[in-house]
């Protein structure tokens, strides 16, 4: 199944895929919401994932395939045997290059960049699953930055213990937060461990303690999140984010068979959230990307470019 998503497996758990920004920036020359917001290079950016077959939660919005879909069973928490992070790091950037092979013959696609692709220099840590169920997490930031890498981490924030134990930060740590209390989180995110929504907790009270910019991502949808900014607001106030990201939910992949057409917001509908969330927390409306229904804010004046 994976396979026929275009998924490119490497080793026992991990994955690549192409981001549809790497074929847009090659060839049509639009880009994706990270490069607008912080310069991060959308042809050269690497979407993959340590834990491509488990997460701790089950989110109803989720694009990817869970268990139970399809009637295809699998018990998300039971964990594998690891590779060590350097065959991951080498497999995902075989991958990759496999993945730019075809647009050698592709029109209208520009080489120069499908060359500079073949070494890509970001590595989004989010494709699918939750990555910080991987014991080597560390070694795997540490492995990207040596090679010259950038790194996104994104996180549910249900593994507290092992964002804690990082020795090395990534470039930029993201928490999906799409929920404001126990009761919705139990609905919206379907936690597959116990005690998630606490740990969740525990994850935002470390975010002061990060020296790289911490991010929250709020995934929205309507008719299940998008009405409350304000009830939200307590959980930034406990976290203190570099940036707020509002998020429009995507009715894409395997999303549709547990969610409407209907629950997915308007770029107006997230602005309005963004706005509401600004008034109430004090952080500044820096940027917009409508193409990914996406606003950013933050308490500085611009965003920090790190590539």
């Amino acid at each position: 199944m994976l396979l026929r998503q275009k998924y490119h497996l490497v080793g026992n758990h991990s994955a690549v895929k192409r981001c549809r920004w790497l074929y847009n920036s090659i060839v049509q020359d639009r880009t994706c919401y990270k490069q607008k917001f912080y310069g991060i290079k959308s042809h050269r950016c690497l979407q993959m994932t340590p834990s491509v077959f488990h997460c701790t939660l089950s989110c109803v919005f989720c694009w990817r395939a869970q268990s139970g879909d399809h009637d295809l069973r699998w018990d998300e928490t039971r964990l594998p045997e690891w590779n060590e992070p350097e065959e991951i790091i080498d497999g995902c950037i075989r991958e990759q290059k496999r993945i730019l092979t075809g647009y050698k013959a592709t029109p209208n696609a520009d080489q120069n960049k499908r060359l500079e692709a073949v070494t890509p220099k970001h590595a989004a840590i989010s494709l699918t699953g939750e990555p910080t169920l991987y014991p080597h997490l560390d070694g795997l930031i540490k492995g990207f930055h040596r090679r010259g890498f950038t790194t996104f981490l994104v996180s549910n924030g249900t593994v507290p213990e092992t964002l804690s134990n990082l020795s090395e930060e990534p470039t930029q740590l993201y928490i999906s937060v799409s929920a404001f209390d126990k009761k919705k989180f139990s609905q919206v995110c379907r936690p597959n461990v116990p005690d998630a929504w606490e740990k969740l907790n525990e994850t935002l009270s470390l975010l002061p303690s990060f020296k790289c910019p911490t991010v929250i991502r709020f995934t929205l949808a309507r008719h299940l999140n998008l009405e409350y900014p304000k009830l939200f607001a307590q959980l930034v106030r406990k976290a203190n984010p570099t940036y707020l990201e509002p998020k429009a939910y995507m009715h894409v992949g395997f999303s549709r068979l547990r969610m409407d057409y209907s629950n997915m917001p308007t770029h107006r509908e997230i602005k309005d959230f963004a706005a509401q969330l600004s008034t109430e927390m004090g952080y500044n409306l820096l940027d917009e990307a409508p193409d990914s229904r996406v606003v950013l804010l933050s308490r500085l004046e611009k965003a920090i470019k790190l590539a």
